[in-house]
């Protein structure tokens, strides 16, 4: 049995690994993908695995973007941060999901589950976009603020404040509009998760942007596009990959 592991989380992905050589030393794992980009391009080089353990966030946007460019057979177990309340459509489409941190019970009924399971309906692909419609528009609370740690004491940052967050040397920063710079003890892909989608946008893996941050945008090589930000910072990544470009645009559009 031959499974493909779409995640973009070093540790969650190697945790997987492991739980699945201790739950069934048969599965070979063979390839482990952190992009819908990488995807897009291992599928159109490779046959179709017998399962696919997929993230829904990935590095450079939702894994949901995979399936606009390339038809996927495989029947899917999810790995996600949703809540279980969320993911109740996930069982309208018989597809399997996980939550995080992967529970090695659960991973083993997902197992058994997929080993009793049919191959998916020529279908799956359109029910995969007809379930995004329905994770964006399930009502969320989002993150209003950060509580950040100096020294012997905390202050309140909200949200509405933030111009960018970003990563830089292994640690994660947000920059306000008034060019204050903050450490934060959360990862880039926690972060996202947290803040209203309609405001910030992932445009890279080392920039998370709002909206009102955005000077002015750019053309670039290769049909990507560069943003011009504010406040400004020297060494930072604005540019948005050729993939990313359609979801930015719609976000900027429907924002």
């Amino acid at each position: 049995m031959q499974v493909l592991i779409i995640e973009d989380e070093k540790r969650a992905a190697q945790r997987l690994v492991n739980l699945i050589a201790e739950t069934d030393n048969t599965i070979k794992i063979l390839d482990i993908l952190q992009s819908v980009e990488e995807s897009v391009n291992w599928f159109s080089e490779n046959k179709q695995p017998d399962l696919i353990f997929l993230d829904i966030h990935l590095s450079d946007g939702l894994s949901f973007n995979i399936f606009n460019k390339v038809n996927i057979s495989s029947p899917i177990i999810f790995t996600t941060a949703y809540d279980e309340y969320s993911l109740k459509a996930f069982e309208l489409n018989s597809i399997d999901y996980l939550l995080k941190p992967v529970d090695k019970v659960k991973l083993e009924r997902s197992l058994e589950k997929w080993k009793n399971f049919s191959r998916p309906s020529e279908d799956q692909n359109q029910e995969l976009k007809i379930l995004l419609e329905t994770i964006k528009s399930k009502n969320k609370i989002y993150k209003t603020r950060f509580l950040i740690s100096k020294s012997d004491s905390f202050i309140i940052v909200n949200t509405n404040e933030i111009a960018y967050f970003y990563s830089e040397e292994k640690l994660t920063f947000l920059k306000t509009h008034t060019n204050v710079r903050h450490v934060l003890d959360e990862s880039l892909d926690t972060i996202s998760e947290s803040l209203d989608p309609s405001k910030f946008f992932r445009i890279n893996r080392q920039i998370i942007i709002s909206i009102n941050a955005i000077k002015s945008i750019h053309n670039y090589f290769n049909y990507k596009l560069k943003l011009d930000i504010t406040p400004p910072k020297e060494n930072i990544n604005s540019v948005i990959s050729r993939l990313k470009v359609s979801e930015f645009k719609e976000w900027i559009r429907n924002g």
